[in-house]
């Protein structure tokens, strides 16, 4: 499946600042399954940017905007072809959960297996875990036991935008049985490391498909989850869904939670306040795109520095997916 994505953000600040410093987590991964076509990246003001890896293998871009700004506008475009997903057993054997504890296992994949920032137990998450006699799921093989866990934590929980913040912890999903899809892959990660499987947390996008029933925003980046079996390596589950990752899911980077890779992030000089528009397409694309190419960023458009409001290119790009 050929997928074109197109990731806008807007920092719109109330007085200029006198620089920012970003790094960005957007270019799709280069997988087996998931061939990058092209990606490109235009920053409004003009700056200079350069990428490199993190810890995890991420695709990470950085840049400094060293002068005086009210606008810093973040345009990503990637086209990305992906192919289904192995088709997995019905199920493994017992013998899986010795393999997962395994020294080689353990070390290898320690980051993944211990808690870590949003992804930490809770006296909530203890009593969610009673209440759905989840701990009743170890009887099962781990890839059975995975696949329900998904089912259920898709089920208890609404699919509700607004209620959750980037930095809220699970206890507030937990408490409201309402959230977005990173609340959700945080709640799977915490419950499967507490079994001893590693769990990580995967952030990207979703060809929506709303005929099939998903949840997720179509305008949004989403996050799942992915978990470690020794017999079949990583696979994807996506909760919020109810899903096995499939074709449809484009993968941008891994971590141990959000905070390892949020879409973008930064700091600024200055005392104004901000404010962050994001707008997110993902759809199929109509033809095959070129090797990717070093962009050349527009002229940065005047913005009224005292009321924040999107500028003509955020409202050009909301008409034109208005008219698609």
């Amino acid at each position: 499946m050929l997928l074109e994505i197109r990731h806008l953000t807007q920092y719109h600040y109330a007085e200029p600042v006198r620089e920012s410093v970003m790094e960005l987590w957007m270019q799709p991964q280069k997988t087996a399954r998931q061939r990058l076509v092209s990606f490109e990246l235009q920053l409004d003001p003009p700056a200079h940017h350069f990428s490199y890896a993190d810890v995890y293998g991420n695709a990470v871009y950085h840049f400094d905007v060293p002068h005086p700004h009210d606008l810093l506008t973040i345009r990503a475009h990637a086209a990305v072809e992906t192919s289904p997903a192995p088709v997995l057993p019905q199920q493994l054997d017992m013998g899986e959960w010795d393999r997962m504890k395994s020294d080689f296992i353990r070390g290898e994949w320690f980051d993944f297996l211990r808690p870590h920032g949003f992804a930490a137990p809770t006296e909530l998450l203890a009593a969610f875990i009673a209440e759905h006699d989840l701990e009743d799921l170890k009887r099962e093989d781990p890839l059975t036991a995975m696949i329900r866990l998904n089912e259920t934590i898709s089920r208890a929980f609404s699919y509700l935008p607004g209620v959750t913040e980037a930095d809220s912890p699970i206890d507030l999903a937990l408490k409201t049985r309402s959230g977005v899809c990173q609340d959700f892959a945080h709640i799977m990660i915490t419950i499967c490391r507490l079994w001893g499987i590693p769990a990580r947390y995967v952030s990207g996008y979703l060809f929506t498909d709303r005929a099939g029933a998903d949840r997720s925003s179509p305008d949004a980046t989403h996050a799942w989850v992915e978990v470690f079996l020794p017999s079949l390596r990583w696979v994807g589950f996506d909760p919020t869904n109810n899903l096995l990752v499939s074709e449809r899911h484009v993968g941008v980077a891994v971590g141990r939670d959000y905070d390892d890779v949020p879409p973008s992030r930064g700091v600024y000089k200055g005392e104004a306040d901000s404010e962050l528009l994001v707008a997110v397409s993902v759809g199929r694309a109509k033809a095959a795109h070129v090797e990717p190419e070093l962009t050349r960023p527009s002229a940065r458009p005047k913005a009224d520095a005292k009321r924040p409001r999107p500028d003509a290119a955020y409202r050009e790009y909301q008409q034109q997916q208005q008219q698609q």
